[in-house]
């Protein structure tokens, strides 16, 4: 009898939650090989820690290789066709034909759909861009830094509005922070439309304490140097951050899971319509209601990872398939200077999603640094 195949796209948050849990709970007859054309492992979180100074990108990646310590296969190749008919995915070099599949290839930064964005700022998700970031905000002496959401969904809702914090941080340790102001501009009107109205308030306030104006409505259609333009005017800037619109791959697109524009549109089994075939993390979009859908966080990826893996090792083992994403989570919201607060989630509470956001403290940020190690030490 041939091995099951269970091919894993992707090697971050979900895919390695799954990968772990699949390996841990099927027998070794079992194939599980992770596909990934990026050969490390690194938590976006790590990219705020770059920024103020503390992390360095080469001390804080993990290479997916070490999976295979585990007996989980690793292929560091691009994926350029996903079959679902044929159950195959082909990569440059070779194919692999599957039993099951698990999409877990997230997001693609598009900074390219806002003329002159990449050319005239930072882009704040980018590994490339954040030493850069740091550097230039430690060589300023005054003037306006802006930071600007410029397309919906964003992974990582809170990671903005961390970013500024740590920034002012940062100016204040340079001993700059009175003369450079620092001005937040959003396509939405409150700071976190899926933390609802009271959390958004919340952090309007962090923001507001210091020094950081929030400015919401405020849809982003250029930029030129030193100046970015809304639908609804322009501002000046020294330094602008962005967060880039996002895409998913066009693999998966092509491939017939998504829509130009849109996520994979799955259910709490993050079932795709094709049969076997899942889709996990940042890639796929769960609704919660009409208009909220599940934020993408690492935290849900890794759920989500799990409850796909449980139903696949519950369907070869014959028994009853009855995992799904329960949409409860949590993440920090750091602060500066050693604190973080920590936002507790319950997306399917009825009839809202339920948030709230437990103020900032040393511990929480304690928590955040054992919440990376734990994950590092479990997965690779």
């Amino acid at each position: 009898m041939r091995p099951i195949n269970i091919v894993i796209l992707g090697g971050g948050f979900g895919g390695l939650a799954a990968a772990n849990e699949l390996r841990e709970n099927l027998t070794q007859d079992t194939r599980i090989t992770i596909i990934d054309k990026k050969d490390w492992f690194m938590m976006d979180l790590v990219k705020l820690w770059i920024i103020n100074g503390t992390r360095e990108f080469e001390h804080s990646k993990r290479q997916l290789e070490n999976v295979t310590k585990k007996g989980i296969e690793f292929v560091n190749e691009d994926v350029l066709k996903i079959d679902p008919v044929n159950r195959s995915v082909r990569t440059k070099y070779r194919q692999f034909h599957y039993d099951y599949l698990i999409i877990a290839l997230g997001v693609e930064l598009a900074p390219d759909q806002i003329p002159g964005l990449k050319e005239n700022g930072f882009i704040l998700y980018d590994i490339n861009d954040v030493p850069k970031i740091r550097d230039a905000i430690r060589q300023m002496k005054s003037g306006k830094i802006v930071m600007a959401i410029t397309g919906l969904p964003y992974k990582c809702p809170p990671a903005p509005f961390e970013a500024a914090l740590l920034i002012r941080s940062v100016l204040e340790e340079t001993g700059t922070s009175d003369s450079i102001q620092i001005d937040f501009y959003s396509p939405t009107p409150i700071t976190l439309p899926a933390g609802g109205p009271q959390v958004s308030e919340e952090i309007f306030q962090i923001l507001k304490s210091k020094k950081i104006e929030f400015l919401g409505n405020h849809k982003t259609i250029a930029v030129e140097p030193n100046k970015i333009k809304f639908e609804n005017g322009e501002a000046n800037f020294d330094i602008l951050i962005s967060v880039p619109p996002h895409k998913v791959p066009s693999v998966v697109i092509e491939s017939g899971f998504a829509e130009n524009g849109k996520f994979v549109l799955v259910d709490k089994t993050c079932k795709t319509k094709h049969d076997r075939v899942y889709a996990i993390g940042d890639v796929n979009q769960i609704m919660v209601t009409d208009k909220i859908a599940v934020p993408k966080a690492g935290i849900f990826a890794e759920a989500e990872g799990v409850t796909v893996a449980r139903n696949i090792i519950s369907q070869i083992k014959n028994e009853l398939e009855n995992s799904v994403f329960d949409g409860k989570g949590g993440c920090f919201l750091e602060t500066g200077k050693g604190t973080a607060g920590y936002l507790q989630v319950d997306m399917f509470a009825a009839p809202d999603p339920l948030t709230q956001l437990k103020s900032a403290s040393t511990e929480h940020f304690a928590e955040k640094e054992k919440f990376e190690q734990e994950r590092l030490k479990k997965w690779l």
